[in-house]
């Protein structure tokens, strides 16, 4: 990501967006699967925002084999059952209604304590209500990012905002770095003499 860009990275560089230390997962790499989910409806504007990054995120290929890249949309119940098959982490990508204007991106740790509880329906997407209630379907919270981005509006409409849509590749490329920073690389084959 540039340094003139408008993206808070915290999370990214190891801190959460509070600035303070990670306290739920001590800065511990991911050993294993990873899921990337994208969620939003794309019948409202902006919140397609999720499913349009995953979709370039997966056409554009080179993850490793651990990665799984998945357009939830609205399918709340899917990704909370998706996530009881036990990730080692979740990269959740969706339009999220932080400061600053449209377009800006955020990348946020989110830890168990951040969610409080909510109502689960088994027939929407709230991602908090999702991710509150892993504990009351049998699973748990695996270390969880947030790649969020701005909108400018959410009405029914299909298609992303100018605004929303000039930040798909910058977000594409911040849950690439996540990946990098979350799966080790394969060891570099070692030659005998």
């Amino acid at each position: 990501m540039s340094a003139t860009s408008d993206t808070d990275t915290a999370a990214a560089d190891g801190m959460t967006a509070a600035g303070g230390a990670r306290a739920d997962h001590d800065g511990a790499r991911a050993a294993g699967a990873v899921l990337v989910a994208g969620v939003g409806n794309l019948f409202l504007g902006d919140d397609g925002f999720g499913p349009e990054v995953v979709r370039r995120l997966a056409g554009s290929g080179g993850l490793p084999p651990q990665i799984r890249v998945t357009d939830y949309g609205i399918r709340g119940m899917h990704l909370a059952y998706d996530l009881l098959d036990g990730y080692d982490a979740l990269i959740l990508v969706d339009a999220y209604p932080g400061d600053g204007p449209p377009g800006r991106l955020t990348v946020l740790e989110i830890g168990a304590k951040d969610l409080g509880t909510g109502e689960f329906d088994a027939h929407g997407m709230n991602p908090v209500s999702v991710l509150a209630n892993m504990g009351q379907l049998g699973g748990i919270l695996p270390l969880t990012y947030l790649v969020g981005c701005t909108p400018a509006g959410v009405e029914e409409g299909i298609g992303l905002s100018e605004a929303v849509s000039a930040a798909v590749p910058e977000a594409v490329e911040a849950v690439r770095t996540l990946v990098r920073r979350l799966v080790p690389a394969e060891p570099a084959e070692t030659r005998s003499p």
